[in-house]
């Protein structure tokens, strides 16, 4: 596991409960996204839906469990279910820029719209109860807008709870994959030139050459490594001396978290979820039985 990303092996599951956990992370996670812009003030080049389509898809770290589901309906929302930021910029000319400059750089203060540049403003009680959670956008230099002297931005944005199967904004990770575990079998020793030849076909760490009695013999490491190019095949005198195969019940997954919630979170999350599905067909069949 690295900052965003962990690797884990779901081992003796089927490809439908395999395909099931990867759907889930990818679209019934919930997260905290923005659902509404209320646009006071844009003389920027970029059109109020634009803007607020690509507010909409900026990362906001903050926990979704700590929130609840706003209701059908509620328009102004709560400290519970919703958080307020306010993005307000204003391009002007820099007064120290020397005059034969042509650096945008050099020449205005603030001619870039930055993530960076949303605020938390808390409602209710919020102070209080995130004042020691630092709630804000994932990163701070995705780029909104860029300005000029004398065009501003001034909007105020309200996220919400949801989940991806609503909007794509929601989806908690970047990518969500799985693979089989590669299977390679040597049919016979490969030897000398062979070993060598054969360690070429493969991705570094698969296939190591030792030494034994002074011949060298090819010898299979770790076919985790492996990233399937087939390159074998192309080589009469070694694609009858290997065998590719997968492993078929073990699947390796891939998680890549947008950074609102650890992977290892996310995880965690999409268990849950798909247990509760469980449980809810589980009683759906109950009460047919009863019926």
């Amino acid at each position: 596991m690295e900052e965003d990303t962990l690797e884990f092996d779901m081992i003796g599951i089927d490809a439908a409960i395999a395909n099931a956990f990867r759907r889930i992370l990818l679209a019934e996670v919930p997260t905290m996204a923005v659902e509404k812009a209320f646009i006071y003030n844009n003389t920027s080049i970029v059109q109020d839906e634009i803007l607020a389509h690509r507010l909409g898809l900026i990362p906001i770290k903050a926990d979704p469990r700590l929130f609840e589901y706003r209701s059908t309906g509620d328009e102004e929302g709560t400290e519970i279910d919703t958080l307020h930021f306010h993005l307000k910029v204003r391009c002007t000319k820099n007064p120290k820029a020397l005059k034969d400059s042509s650096d945008p750089e050099e020449l205005y203060l603030n001619h870039k719209v930055y993530s960076k540049h949303l605020k938390w403003v808390p409602i209710g009680n919020q102070a209080d109860l995130f004042g020691q959670v630092e709630i804000r956008p994932v990163h701070n230099d995705i780029l909104i807008a860029q300005l000029r002297p004398g065009q501003e931005i001034d909007v105020v944005v309200h996220c919400v709870k949801g989940i991806a199967k609503d909007h794509a904004k929601f989806s908690p990770v970047a990518t969500a994959s799985y693979r089989l575990l590669p299977e390679i079998t040597l049919l016979g020793p490969v030897e000398e030139e062979l070993a060598d030849k054969l360690k070429q076909c493969f991705s570094p760490g698969v296939i190591e050459v030792e030494t034994v009695n002074g011949r060298k013999f090819a010898t299979v490491v770790n076919s985790r490594l492996d990233t399937c190019s087939r390159e074998i095949f192309r080589h009469d005198d070694l694609k009858n001396l290997v065998r590719l195969g997968r492993v078929r019940d073990h699947y390796i997954f891939s998680v890549e978290s947008t950074g609102i919630l650890p992977p290892d979170v996310l995880v965690s999350e999409a268990m849950k979820v798909l247990i509760t599905k469980c449980r809810r067909f589980l009683n759906e069949l109950d009460a047919v039985q009863v019926d």
